[in-house]
Order: C-alpha cells, then sequence, then structure tokens
C-alpha cells in the first residue's frame, strides 16, 4: 500500500484503544506501521537496486521483530530529548505539565511489531506482492485484491481522525462536556470499513478469476489466470490469462460475470527467444526484473549501429485501456545491448528512445 494508508492505519488502530494504554502509543504505531518501506533508500542508489531489494527482507517474517526494535529505539531516543525539554520546562514554569501515562517499553515493541507484520499484510493484498520468507525465500506472493492506493480506505480512515477533532470545536464552543475517549468510535469504525473492503474485493476476486478459467481463448484452455484491481470499482478487474502461445489482457465484470463485455481484449503472443532476448534477460536488470515479474513480457526494438532495446514489461500492472491510448507501461525495464550484444545501459521507466510499438 502507499505510505499514508500505512500511516493512517496506524493512527486509528492507536486511536481506536490502544492509546490507553501507554504513552507514545501513537506515535509507535504510525512508525512502525511505515517502518518495513525504509527499504526504499536503494531507490537512491539505482531503479534496479531499488526494485531488487524493495519489500525484501524488511517486509519479512525475520526481518519484523528488527522493525520493531528500530522503531523503539527511534521513539527512545524522541523520548530522552522531550523528558529533557520538559525538566528545563518544569525548571522555569511552576504549571508544568507532564504525561498522565508513562511509557510501557515492552508492550509499545508489541505494538510496534504489530504495526510492522500488519504493514506485511497490507502490502500482501496488492498485486506488487511480498516476500515473507527472505531471506530463506526470495519467493513473491500477492493476494491481488486491492490497488496499491484505495481511494475508500484512505478516505474513512481521514474522516475518522479529522472529524472528531472538528465536533470537539463545535463542543467546547457550545460549552458541552468533553467526551473522554474522543474520536475512538470514529477510529473503530473506519478500520471495520477497511476490513469490509478487502473482504468484498477478495469476494469479487475470486469471482473473476473464476469466470477467466472458466472459458477457453482461441480454442486454448488457460494455463493460468489473474485478475488485478482498479482503484475504486470493486466489481471491474483487469484480468491476465497465460495460454501455451500468448497473454491476453481482458476486462472482468465480477459483478455480472461478463468477462471483455466491449470485445477489447489484446493478445500479447509471446515472443520467440532469440540471442539479443537471451543477452538481455542475463543481465543484471533482466534477472532482476524476471524474478519479481508474475506475467513478464520481453519485446526487441532495433536501434541505429545494429543496437537493440530490450524491453521487460509486467502485463499485471498493464490495463487495455493502457495499450489501446498507447500509453508507456508501467513499471517496465530497458536493456540496451550492442551489435556484439553486451550490455551498454539498463535503465528503469521512460527509455531516451521512443517506447517500442504496441500492438
Amino acid at each position: 500500500m502507499d505510505p499514508v494508508t500505512h500511516m493512517l492505519t496506524g493512527a486509528c488502530v492507536g486511536r481506536a484503544g490502544l492509546n490507553r494504554k501507554t504513552a507514545l502509543a501513537t506515535l509507535t504505531l504510525v512508525l512502525a506501521f511505515e517502518a518495513p518501506d525504509i527499504d526504499s533508500v536503494f531507490y537512491f542508489r539505482d531503479s534496479i537496486a531499488g526494485l531488487q531489494h524493495h519489500r525484501g527482507i524488511t517486509h519479512s517474517l525475520i526481518g519484523a521483530p528488527f522493525m520493531g526494535a528500530g522503531v523503539i529505539a527511534l521513539v527512545y531516543g524522541f523520548h530522552r530529548w522531550r523528558s529533557s525539554r520538559q525538566k528545563i520546562v518544569a525548571e522555569s514554569a511552576s504549571n508544568a505539565t507532564v504525561p498522565r501515562l508513562a511509557p510501557n517499553w515492552k508492550l509499545l515493541y508489541a505494538y510496534a511489531l504489530l504495526g510492522s507484520l500488519v504493514h506485511l499484510f497490507q502490502d500482501f493484498t496488492n498485486n506488487y506482492g511480498v516476500r515473507p520468507f527472505a531471506p530463506f525465500s526470495e519467493k513473491w506472493y500477492s493476494w491481488d485484491i486491492v490497488f496499491i492506493v484505495d481511494p475508500i480506505m484512505l478516505l474513512a480512515m481521514f474522516l475518522a481522525l479529522v472529524l472528531p477533532g472538528l465536533m470537539a470545536l463545535i463542543t467546547e464552543e457550545i460549552g458541552s462536556r468533553k467526551p473522554q475517549l474522543r474520536g475512538r468510535g470514529a477510529a473503530i469504525l473506519a478500520l471495520i470499513s477497511v476490513a469490509a473492503v478487502i473482504l468484498v474485493r477478495d469476494f469479487e476476486h475470486r469471482r473473476a478469476v473464476n469466470a477467466l478459467n472458466a472459458r477457453t481463448y482461441r480454442s486454448e484452455d488457460p494455463l493460468r489466470a489473474s485478475a488485478f484491481p482498479q482503484p475504486i470499482n470493486p466489481f471491474s478487474w483487469n484480468g491476465v490469462v497465460e495460454t501455451q502461445d500468448f497473454l491476453e489482457m481482458v476486462p472482468v465484470d465480477s459483478g455480472s460475470g461478463d468477462i471483455d463485455p466491449q470485445n477489447m481484449a489484446i493478445v500479447r503472443f509471446k515472443p520467440e527467444e532469440t540471442p539479443v532476448t537471451m543477452a538481455a534477460k542475463k543481465s543484471r536488470l533482466g534477472r532482476v526484473y524476471l524474478d519479481w515479474a508474475k506475467y513478464p513480457l520481453v519485446t526487441v526494438e532495433k536501434l541505429e549501429g545494429e543496437r537493440f532495446q530490450v524491453q521487460f514489461e509486467d502485463l499485471r500492472f498493464d490495463s487495455v485501456e493502457g495499450v489501446v491510448h498507447h500509453q508507456r507501461p508501467p513499471l517496465a525495464g530497458y536493456v540496451v545491448l550492442d551489435p556484439q550484444l553486451r550490455v551498454e545501459e539498463t535503465f528503469m521507466g521512460r527509455p531516451p528512445q521512443a517506447a517500442p510499438k504496441r500492438e
């Protein structure tokens, strides 16, 4: 999921009641729910290192306790700094305030561990996936039910955190009594809404996959089929079907069970393996990309000077609409080879030359 969703979830979990048990609970939960994404620092090295290490050890079961410990170390440092500041204020003002709750560090570590594990679960729900058993196994797992940025989840949690504060201002204006657990009910309701979105999407996802597997494609049975979510409509899915000879991208309406109701399906034939594609697959980018991709497609464009540009794309992030509108494939990688098939350049994202034409 996106970082904002992770942090909002941590804030809602804290406000739902965990912040009543110890000081610094909400801060710990917000940081812990986002902590595994610290591996994004690898993108500062280069985009291939980012792809290789993102959602690796920091997103694993064995890494979660260390992520929790790192969060606690950071929170402890903040606590010591704030305590020293409060001591200075207390010496100069007799009415200095002190926290009503002292930090329970064992409980805070449990919260930090919870946050890291829930982060893994949230990332597992989308189609990018996680490697929960790294470093012992680099196999990717994904549920494919929630888009990486889900507007419904974001809105529910944002309102749960903001509206109670606005209501408190109104009640203070009219002189009403302040509730002791302000915002707790809204936070619980938001978390229930998030769980409901996951359950509904799981049900619709299974319907979409079953519909894709229940038919043949150009007289060929599917070897495998997947349905990938779109951001808002829980009944609209991007289907990808692999057969012996081709990959087919097809829209699916899980509500009605219709596959490609507007006849927009796009067939991508599996390209022939050549010395060019083999050389590109052996490159650093090729190895990392193919380890991560679920529905990889490798295409070749000939450049000037007998050079080649090999494009790696993963159809789980593409869509029929994107191909129809000639949009560049998202999360694509490129390898440029010289006439002797030696690697000249590798990169992720927009190529310097025009992207290969998409049929």
